[in-house]
């Protein structure tokens, strides 16, 4: 269910990011969270995550300021990166993505919890998410994605979109040049997931929409199939099918 995506607890608020307000150690988190990918996903990460984190400046030395991030966006794809202090409930979350709004959470993690943070932080929401929103094939799915995921109302159509949520934005694969990239947010903000997605330990499967929704997660260990996409292009067809299962 949308329960396990962890948005769906009790409504947050927007909020303002208030950059000011960040210490010398919230930079200091950020700068070798940043370093410690980076490090990996200029060989492993999908090329249109990298040419998304440049078009937007995202920089090593500081947590990045939204306000920043949403003028470049604006002007790429027309998204924002829309400050929240914790979870929204799913319809919320949706409503957003349609209006190409994401909600973003913008507390830095301890530096005790470099590894695991059990909720969304602005390493995650923004270094893992944001880049692909200045990919206008990407953020044209995820546009088209909210305004179907707002309509699934049993049960069973909100496990579906759950499921092809959770396989596409947050741990989705891509082919590029006959190498196996990885897109998703959970991927691109965890050494650990990276790792494991792209090792023998985890069946990867070549992307279909049936293959997806039929497919279980547990979203507190570490992925045993995953889907790979060709482009982002071929997400954005599947909607079409997806718009009569939700």
């Amino acid at each position: 269910m949308l329960e396990s995506l962890n948005i769906s607890v009790p409504s947050s608020s927007f909020i303002d990011q208030d950059w000011d307000s960040y210490t010398e150690e919230d930079h200091a988190v950020w700068g070798l969270l940043y370093a410690r990918r980076m490090s990996d996903l200029e060989r492993n990460g999908s090329r249109l995550f990298l040419e998304g984190a440049s078009a937007l400046g995202l920089r090593q030395d500081r947590v990045p300021d939204l306000s920043d991030v949403n003028r470049l966006l604006a002007g790429r794809t027309g998204w924002c990166a829309v400050p929240v202090s914790g979870f929204l409930p799913p319809r919320q979350f949706f409503d957003c993505l349609a209006l190409r709004r994401f909600p973003t959470t913008v507390k830095v993690r301890p530096r005790a919890q470099l590894d695991y943070l059990p909720e969304p932080d602005i390493f995650h929401d923004v270094f893992g998410h944001v880049p692909l929103h200045a990919n206008p094939e990407f953020a044209g799915f995820l546009q088209r994605f909210g305004e179907i995921a707002v309509s699934a109302t049993t049960p069973d159509a909100v496990e579906r979109m759950a499921r092809l949520f959770w396989f596409t934005v947050e741990f989705g694969l891509i082919n590029e040049a006959g190498h196996t990239r990885v897109y998703g947010s959970g991927l691109i903000s965890s050494a650990g997931d990276c790792a494991n997605a792209l090792s023998g330990n985890c069946e990867r499967r070549p992307f279909s929409l049936e293959g997806v929704m039929a497919q279980p997660y547990v979203i507190d260990q570490l992925q045993d199939v995953l889907f790979v996409v060709d482009s982002f292009q071929q997400l954005f067809h599947a909607l079409d099918d997806a718009a009569g299962l939700a």
